[in-house]
């Protein structure tokens, strides 16, 4: 798969079978629910490999990651976990600032978080940022400039979120506007879309 991004969106999804919120496109397997270049529903054969790749890739779509980003990640996530490096994984990928954005409904999208945090529109802990992949910590506080909140991707997802509220942020009211804490550090649970843990651990072990 191409840097997702590069990808039309709801390709991507539907090469993966799976609907990916963090693309920000709702309805992908509605109309064509199969993959791209096939009709009438038939059947693929799945070696082991081929499930844990395309999990693995279910994962890096969604977070939307480069591969050589992915790997990375998995790397910090084994040397740094505490319990099970796929909850420190997710964790991770979790706090990343544009996931966060996201999450927290102030993008319809990553790509869209992405965009918000690259033109300093973004504030932790009071000071402006522009770096998209920066982890946070629990206690860290995520608002938006006043450019911020005027921006037309920002007032669409208030509109209407891609995501319910996750339980490990908070929001607290600023006047008219708000701020985001990060309450906790997720785990596996916290990943918004069906998939399967073990297919991603058994890829990356090999």
């Amino acid at each position: 798969m191409n840097r997702a991004g590069k990808t039309p969106r709801f390709k991507v999804q539907r090469r993966l079978l799976t609907e990916l919120p963090g693309l920000g496109k709702a309805g992908a397997m509605e109309r064509k629910p199969y993959p791209p270049g096939q009709h009438g529903g038939k059947r693929i054969k799945y070696s082991d490999l081929r499930l844990q790749l395309e999990e693995k890739q279910k994962i890096r779509a969604h977070y939307c990651l480069r591969e050589k980003t992915m790997l990375r990640m998995v790397k910090i996530a084994k040397a740094k976990a505490q319990g099970t490096w796929m909850d420190k994984l997710i964790g991770l990928l979790e706090t990343r600032l544009d996931n966060l954005v996201f999450r927290a409904g102030l993008a319809p999208s990553i790509p869209a978080a992405k965009q918000i945090v690259s033109h300093g529109q973004v504030l932790i802990n009071g000071k402006k940022v522009n770096i998209r992949s920066q982890i946070l910590k629990p206690g860290d506080v995520i608002e938006l400039t006043d450019k911020g909140w005027k921006n037309q991707a920002v007032l669409q997802a208030q509109q209407s979120p891609r995501l319910p509220f996750p339980d490990w942020l908070e929001k607290e009211a600023v006047g008219e506007k708000i701020k985001i804490i990060l309450k906790d550090e997720p785990g596996v649970e916290a990943v918004p879309f069906n998939f399967e843990p073990s297919l991603v651990n058994s890829y990356y072990t090999k």
